[in-house]
């Protein structure tokens, strides 16, 4: 763990805005930008330039953008070309592969998109098997119904060879937004076009061992070495760089586990910020997820005191508009660049695990979300931060990660409204160039850097989904940028009409309303927040004050003692947690007989009471969550987590049973006597 010379700003105290409240905070997001009627429509003027200049000057569109005109992921076509990615990500047999692949194929009209893009990748892959890195060749039959055709080759050559073949077209899409599979050659790619700068990312998904940490972490050394050494002239902010996830870096890179983070990933990150340092080049801590967010930046704090790192100015860091937290974040780190002398390269993103981050929250049952759940108010929060950002240049160089017009015009007003020349622009590898080249030709001036992803083959699946989840959607500008069927007044639009009155998503449930009117869903436990934590040590220190508990059969509301005997805890058998009584054979037929009584009695009642006690169970348990898992920890040894789990399955297990009753039994239960009870839940 750091010590407090080393972390001195709260970075807890931001996990306050994780979860606030939507409606609220996305409608105070227009004045924090503070633009006029005037301001919004020069940028909105400026926007439809852009577009207009970019589909004037492009006769063909990059792969992304040609793909995502043709095949929207509303669509058979779409969604069964994420089917098939999915399938292949993630299904580990190669007999459900080729079953979803023969169902995904039959599912769509492809007769409707042959030949019909620009691009010829686009139009292969809409017949669309590479064989051994060839087209296949398709007859006119195929032309007429390929969905048919697809059968028919699957008959013909066997699931294997299509599977195989699948695979390999996934990978010719994916490998267009790769700019090399090893180091050098993205290094030699990139330099072939000069003026161009790039942050290079070694792909990988999060670590699941130490020995993927540790094969991540040479990656980076080699990536950092490899850059440095080709570095051109020039101030850091003027040459490559390298983005480091730490995911990457720790099997256990979770903010429940800060010592072990601290202990064993740190040296990791600080070894490479080190080697950058000797370079003279930048180092960008990667976003993830937003239960990563603030264990991220305690390592940045840490890095941005350590002596070893005193006079470089390299350390970024990149920071997600589609949360809630984002400006907050933005003023603690111009706080944190003052105080250390430091100019942070901060690179502000819109995020690229919305849905994710969505569906995390549903399933763990949060109060609400920790991102923005409509496209405008990321929009919004995009500028509201840019603007923040601006306003310290001494402690932030900015960097705008963006493939949209009106933000790109929005970002450059603003930096000259606050009198900022030095900032930059950035793109993926693959996307926007015809964006960024109209914004040169309209505008000169600011610098663009390449986000430039590097890897081989077993990573480029999972970017590619990303990639496409995050721009796949019909609404999503890049679907729509150079589709000329699409006036550019719309895809210049900005997200400031109805701004005053923004709300949430009408269509996505809070967490607790997760499963609509039928019943309430169980509350999770946030166990990245310190706060939470602290919570629950204080309950636990409570019961261990109060052990060992005396515990004993409880038979018609009393607890007997019989013969007891100590109880320890599973994880330390110096511990006792409780002094047990055994029931005896007496007993035991006591409860039984009170069991037929109650269980009679039970049925009597009707669904509707039984609901309303079942309900009321619930309740209390949810009430008593802490408890309940302090109780846990000591007398089961479970974790933390597995605690709150518990508690939300007998939660969820008392309100889904008493929604039933009311559903199925909502009239009293009458009985034609005792041989013909049941027990109808």
């Amino acid at each position: 763990m750091p010590d407090s010379a080393t972390i001195r700003l709260d970075w807890d105290k931001i996990d306050d805005l994780k979860f606030a409240d939507e409606s609220q905070a996305a409608r105070a997001l227009s004045d924090k930008i503070g633009f006029s009627t005037e301001d919004c429509e020069a940028v909105r003027r400026d926007a439809i330039n852009l577009v207009e200049r970019a589909r004037a000057s492009t006769k063909v569109a990059g792969l992304m953008e040609s793909f995502l005109q043709e095949f929207g992921l509303s669509n058979n076509e779409g969604l069964a070309l994420m089917c098939l990615a999915e399938a292949l990500l993630r299904v580990p047999d190669a007999e459900t592969v080729d079953r979803l692949i023969a169902e995904r194929i039959s599912s769509g009209e492809w007769g409707g998109h042959v030949g019909k893009s620009a691009h010829w990748l686009v139009n292969a892959s809409t017949l669309g098997l590479m064989l051994t890195g060839s087209v296949v060749h398709v007859d006119r039959d195929a032309k007429k119904n390929p969905g048919v055709y697809m059968k028919r080759l699957t008959q013909k050559l066997g699931e294997p060879v299509i599977r195989a073949a699948t695979m390999q077209a996934m990978k010719i899409l994916g490998e267009q937004f790769v700019l090399g599979r090893t180091i050098s050659a993205a290094i030699k790619r990139g330099h072939k076009t000069a003026g161009r700068l790039h942050s290079f990312d070694m792909l990988g998904e999060a670590a699941r061992t130490h020995a993927d940490a540790a094969r991540y972490h040479k990656r980076y050394l080699d990536a950092i070495a490899a850059v440095g050494k080709t570095r051109g002239e020039g101030k850091i902010e003027d040459v490559d760089g390298v983005s480091v996830k730490l995911s990457a870096l720790h099997p256990r890179y979770h903010a429940v586990k800060e010592s072990s983070v601290f202990d064993e990933l740190y040296p990791l990150v600080l070894e490479q910020a080190e080697a950058a340092r000797a370079m003279n080049i930048s180092l960008c801590l990667d976003a993830e997820e937003s239960d990563r967010l603030v264990i991220s930046l305690k390592i940045l704090e840490r890095l941005s005191r350590e002596p070893s790192l005193a006079d470089w100015q390299g350390l970024g860091l990149a920071i997600q508009a589609y949360q809630k937290r984002c400006d907050a974040v933005i003023e603690n780190i111009i706080a944190l660049g003052r105080e250390t002398g430091r100019r942070f390269l901060v690179r502000l993103v819109k995020g690229a695990y919305w849905d994710s981050e969505i569906k995390f929250a549903h399933q763990m049952g949060w109060p609400d979300f920790p991102v923005w759940t409509t496209k405008a108010a990321t929009d919004l929060n995009y500028l509201a931060c840019a603007r923040r950002m601006l306003t310290a240049p001494e402690a932030i160089y900015s960097q705008f990660a963006t493939h949209n017009a009106f933000s790109l015009c929005a970002v450059r007003r603003l930096a000259e409204q606050a009198g900022v020349a030095e900032y930059e622009f950035q793109r993926l590898h693959g996307m926007g160039e015809p964006l960024y080249n109209a914004a040169r030709d309209a505008f000169g001036g600011s610098p663009m850097r390449i986000y430039a992803p590097v890897g081989s083959h077993e990573d480029l699946l999972p970017y590619l989904v990303r990639r496409l989840l995050e721009n796949g959607a019909n609404t999503s500008f890049v679907h729509s940028f150079l589709d000329k069927d699409v006036p550019a007044e719309d895809v210049a639009s900005g997200p400031f009409d109805g701004a005053e009155t923004i709300d949430r998503h009408p269509f996505i449930a809070l967490p607790p309303r997760l499963y609509g009117e039928h019943r309430e869903n169980s509350a999770g436990v946030d166990l990245s927040q310190v706060a939470v934590r602290d919570r629950l040590a204080k309950v636990q220190a409570k019961l261990d004050a109060e052990l060992p508990l005396a515990c004993g059969p409880i038979v018609r509301g009393k607890m007997y003692e019989t013969e007891p005997f100590n109880h320890a805890s599973p994880i330390n058998q110096h511990s006792i947690v409780s002094i047990l009584n055994n029931a005896d054979d007496e007993l035991i037929e006591t409860a039984f007989e009170t069991a037929h009584d109650a269980h009679r009695d039970w049925n009597r009642l009707g669904g509707l009471k039984r609901a309303e006690i079942l309900r009321a169970m619930g309740d209390v348990l949810e009430s008593e969550t802490d408890r309940l898992i302090a109780l846990m920890t000591r007398e089961g040894g479970k974790t933390l987590a597995d605690g709150v789990a518990e508690v939300r399955e007998a939660v969820d297990f008392c309100r889904f049973y008493a929604r039933e009753a009311e559903t199925k039994f909502g009239a009293p239960v009458r009985l034609p006597g005792p041989a013909g009870e049941t027990n109808h839940l």
